[in-house]
């Protein structure tokens, strides 16, 4: 029996006589959490009949040459990698040979992965950024949920131009911070508050007014010394400012409205996501979360950057990134498969829980759209390219999108990766004709 009621540092080493040796893992250094499995079950019925999207995102590309199938369209036979989401073949559909044009690659995939921009195209500026389409049907949905949207990922706040921790970008481009403790996340999203911290509450959002209210009437008055360019500079910041009011304000709306009760006695809500251990259990948490924020209305849409790009661990604790530079090597590529696989089985293990909830006449997966997917494609070299992007789209039988099929495209001379994004929210009725480079929804995928 183990009587450890604390698990031991993966650094525990044996000391003596000025020696140190470092231990083998041990099962004493194993979380609790990760050892034993996650209990958590979904719930029979769901009231919410709302349209919903999650964007979930995994970095580095994929095993291009395990994860394609060798046919196309209906009754197509899943390649080896797909084959893990057997289960759901009639609920997903496979999008091959799309991309972004205007994106370069590289170790910027999540930044516009949702985007479609072309980072470089302001002259005098090595970044710029535009909406995120997660955004844009958050604009329209966020105002009647708690959350206009969530951004998560295994590094909380943004992190830096080009290597970016979130998905979401706002009308001005600007990145989104996001969170990645299961912990906080629950609580922010179900825990009641006190009183006292409600009241703390209204506080900061009238020190955070005020502030803006004066940056706003500043503006007002070095808006008439700067010349046009810069004016208009300077209006797309005060937009966002004007954003951030706007949610502020409606944050000071939902203070009094209580949180949906939520047990949490089978989530797991200590794992750590870049704890190799944990890594498992920390994608299946997160995904919990997130089925449970759809199924209570708090928010209908989410980002999901389940690892920064050049960064990532598979199941087993493998260096992601390092296998998707395999250059071809059969062993590093069969270890690519491996965390694909690994990937997947998250994936299918969060659309069984929807198809599993009844909603209305159907289940939640028939009104929750899942794009799950890479903006890279690491090749049979193990590149970095922003063509033929590993991608695929499941659920929202309800809103229009049609499945069971394999939707293959020329890479060379394809429909952009944005006519996806643009179908998605369309089928949320959001207007988002003019989106990034779209030309309209994606022909047979509704």
């Amino acid at each position: 029996m183990n009587i450890l009621h604390q698990p031991l540092s993966r650094r525990h080493a044996l000391r003596g006589l000025g020696v140190s040796l470092s231990l083998p893992l041990l099962d004493a250094m194993i979380p609790s959490g990760f050892a034993a499995p996650s209990k958590f079950k979904p719930l029979a019925k769901s009231d919410s009949v709302k349209p919903r999207a999650i964007f979930c995102y995994i970095p580095n590309g994929v095993n291009i040459a395990e994860w394609l199938p060798k046919d196309e369209g209906r009754g197509y036979t899943l390649s080896p990698s797909l084959s893990v989401l057997k289960d759901h073949q009639a609920d997903f559909t496979l999008l091959s040979g799309l991309g972004h044009p205007r994106c370069t690659g590289g170790h910027s995939g999540a930044d516009t992965w949702l985007t479609g921009a072309d980072l470089k195209s302001t002259p005098g500026s090595d970044y710029t950024n535009s909406q995120s389409i997660d955004q844009l049907i958050a604009g329209k949905h966020g105002k009647e949920t708690r959350f206009t949207s969530l951004q998560l990922s295994d590094n909380s706040g943004t992190g830096s131009a080009g290597h970016s921790h979130t998905l979401s970008f706002s009308r001005s481009g600007t990145p989104l911070p996001a969170e990645n403790s299961p912990q906080r996340l629950f609580e922010r999203l179900f825990v009641p508050e006190t009183a006292d911290d409600r009241a703390a509450t209204l506080r900061r959002y009238a020190e955070k007014k005020s502030i803006l209210d004066s940056i706003l009437g500043e503006a007002k008055a070095l808006n008439r010394q700067l010349s046009g360019p810069d004016q208009e500079k300077l209006e797309e910041y005060l937009a966002s400012v004007r954003l951030t009011e706007l949610r502020v304000q409606r944050l000071e709306e939902w203070v009094d409205v209580p949180k949906p009760e939520i047990d949490s006695r089978h989530l797991q809500l200590t794992m750590q996501p870049n704890n190799a251990h944990d890594r498992p259990m920390w994608i299946d948490v997160m995904m919990e979360i997130n089925y449970l924020a759809f199924l209570t209305d708090t928010t209908r849409v989410i980002s999901f950057e389940w690892s920064r790009e050049a960064g990532g661990r598979g199941g087993g604790g493998e260096n992601h990134h390092q296998l998707s530079h395999h250059g071809g090597d059969a062993g590093m590529l069969r270890g690519l498969a491996k965390i694909d696989r690994f990937h997947l089985e998250r994936l299918g293990r969060f659309l069984t829980f929807l198809k599993a909830t009844k909603e209305a006449d159907g289940s939640m997966l028939d009104r929750t759209m899942v794009l799950f997917g890479s903006g890279m494609n690491s090749g049979s070299g193990g590149g970095h390219s922003p063509k033929n992007l590993p991608l695929l789209i499941a659920g929202g039988h309800k809103l229009g999108l049609k499945h069971g099929q394999h939707l293959k495209h020329d890479e060379k001379s394809h429909p952009p990766f944005a006519n996806v994004l643009r179908t998605m929210a369309e089928a949320m009725d959001v207007d988002a004709d003019g989106f990034s480079d779209s030309q309209g929804r994606l022909t047979g995928l509704v």
